[in-house]
């Protein structure tokens, strides 16, 4: 019987050094660009960190930095020439990366002093704008034009029919 060690069972938590290695070697455009997502997501960790800290100048080159990342996954996605409905690998993860992204930004503007937030704001805004873009990508064809994710959706006959009740007329 072979023993595998506890230790090997734990998570990993990937360096800067270590995903800049790893990418610099990878040549598959989603998995680049899910390294380039980890790296985006490591910038914004340590933006957090330097609000805490209130080391604000810090923070707010750390999350251009974010933003760069992430800015630079999208483009390395959309210029591959995927079509990102058909074939999803890196789109959904850039997608499910920026909605946390944006939860745990509204979160640092919370917990920010108000004379501080205009960087994370800024950020704020521009990664809603990126996933707008992702999303677009995802669901071509307009498929999100007037729905929001506070409506619900009846397969059926669409968002507004969820509001009405069953059997009335549309």
């Amino acid at each position: 019987m072979i023993t595998v060690p506890a230790a090997s069972f734990v998570h990993h938590s990937d360096t800067e050094p270590e995903l800049l290695a790893r990418l610099a070697n990878e040549r598959n455009p989603a998995k680049k660009a899910k390294i380039e997502i980890r790296l985006g997501t490591l910038k914004l960790e340590q933006a957090a960190a330097a609000y805490d800290k209130g080391q604000v100048e810090d923070g707010a080159k750390l999350l251009d930095s974010y933003l760069s990342w992430m800015k630079q996954a999208w483009s390395l996605l959309h210029d591959s020439g995927r079509d990102a409905s058909h074939r999803p690998q890196g789109f959904i993860d850039l997608d499910i990366a920026l909605r946390e992204d944006i939860r745990k930004l509204a979160d640092l503007r919370i917990h920010t002093p108000l004379a501080d937030r205009n960087p994370i704001e800024r950020i704020g805004v521009e990664t809603d704008a990126l996933h707008t873009q992702v999303l677009a990508a995802l669901f071509p064809g307009g498929q999100l034009e007037g729905a929001d994710s506070t409506t619900p959706v009846n397969p059926k006959n669409g968002p507004a029919s969820a509001l009405r009740p069953e059997g009335s007329p549309p």
